[in-house]
């Protein structure tokens, strides 16, 4: 079947781009190798940007199809997880230049976040927001972990696995990182087999849940069956570990105190690896927070961009692998973090962390009302998991 006027554009683009790069690709020069006249292109493009993300767009097209196929069938929501992380490691590796496309001559200009082809991606992201909230549903994955979050954890580091395999050539395949990369997954969100919920577990579901409503309310309107309701609890239940409302307020106060004074101590004194590999994370996202004008450019300018992986200046950022391989050798020899973690794939869990957040904070605005405090916390605890021995 003969390709239409449109296609045959998109395809003569994109051979072009991929072996030149879009600065230095020209609409009269896609349109003579096409055969026809420079008008004929913007019959179908405003222009050569509209053409590069719509080349973007019809890859992302055949990619939700064909993770569409490939999730036929697979039931348990783990499997089905698995199975989508392993096909975009799978897409980098035998579509390179289509993927390299999307990432550094698409994802490095801002105004593609406004394109019809990033609605794709977020199409994508919703499919994994979804496999997520039918694993919490069918009682596959943990009830308490925040699923946008994790999503963000997920996508970020197939996007720097993606990145780093097709610019920095650290790793000639990554789909060889997949069993690494779902050792890290797995702990994050997967129920446990001992109960979720031991007795200081509902003791501190309980406080958590009053902090909130006293924080709403006023102390005469809250009621302990709001908080009963908010904790999952019996109001009985509240009876048996706090005597009436005034002391569970105080009590919240000497939990946050504690808990205060611990962090505190521990600013001196880190005691263990896992504590420290916590610190670290808290770390560089606080810096990052700090330095927004900084954090903009590496998200537009830097990350995606495959000159920074060409540079003298990756092998200063390559120093954080080594960080992280110290803290976990340090834990594996102490007993807090499991053993033979790939210190290179867990870089890439966190920056793309990282990347996904800072994008939907600051470039595609959603970050105004965010307590993104809150959501830092939320990425330690997750990323902690993944590591720890014993979860």
């Amino acid at each position: 079947m003969r390709l239409s006027t449109r296609d045959e554009i998109l395809d003569v683009a994109e051979k072009i781009i991929a072996q030149k790069g879009a600065h230095r690709t020209s609409v009269a020069e896609i349109a003579k190798d096409a055969g026809m006249a420079e008008s004929q292109i913007y019959n179908y493009f405003k222009g050569k940007e509209d053409l590069l993300f719509s080349i973007s767009s019809r890859t992302m097209k055949q990619v939700l199809k064909n993770l569409s196929e490939h999730l036929q069938g697979i039931l348990d929501p783990m499997n089905r997880l698995a199975k989508m992380i392993w096909l975009d490691l799978r897409f980098t590796d035998t579509a390179g230049g289509s993927a390299r496309l999307i990432l550094f001559e698409s994802r490095s200009k801002t105004s593609f976040y406004q394109h019809e082809a990033y609605a794709l991606i977020q199409e994508y992201a919703r499919i994994m927001t979804g496999i997520l909230k039918d694993g919490i549903r069918e009682g596959v994955f943990r009830e308490d972990f925040n699923v946008p979050i994790a999503r963000d954890i997920i996508l970020g580091v197939l996007d720097w696995e993606n990145l780093s395999g097709l610019a920095s050539h650290e790793k000639r395949e990554t789909v060889h990182d997949f069993e690494d990369i779902i050792s890290f997954v797995f702990p994050m969100i997967a129920r446990s087999d001992r109960s979720e919920h031991t007795e200081m577990d509902k003791s501190l579901r309980i406080l958590q849940a009053a902090e909130s409503v006293f924080a709403q309310k006023s102390y005469e309107q809250m009621t302990i069956r709001e908080i009963a309701s908010l904790a999952e609890v019996s109001e009985g239940t509240i009876y048996e570990y706090f005597k009436n409302k005034e002391a569970l307020l105080l009590s919240i106060t000497q939990q946050r105190f504690k808990e205060h004074l611990s962090d505190l101590r521990e600013m001196f004194e880190i005691k263990t690896p896992l504590r420290k590999f916590e610190h670290l994370i808290r770390y560089i996202f606080l810096l990052y927070l700090r330095e927004i004008n900084f954090f903009y450019v590496l998200l537009v300018h830097i990350y995606f961009r495959q000159i920074f992986y060409e540079s003298s200046i990756f092998n200063l950022f390559e120093q954080y692998t080594e960080i992280l391989r110290e803290i976990f050798e340090e834990g594996a020899k102490e007993g807090s973090i499991r053993p033979n973690i790939d210190a290179r794939v867990f870089r890439n869990f966190l920056m793309g962390c990282i990347t996904q957040m800072g994008l939907r904070w600051f470039i595609l605005g959603k970050g105004k009302d965010t307590d993104k405090i809150r959501e830092i916390d939320e990425v330690v605890e997750l990323l902690s998991r993944a590591v720890a021995a014993g979860k």
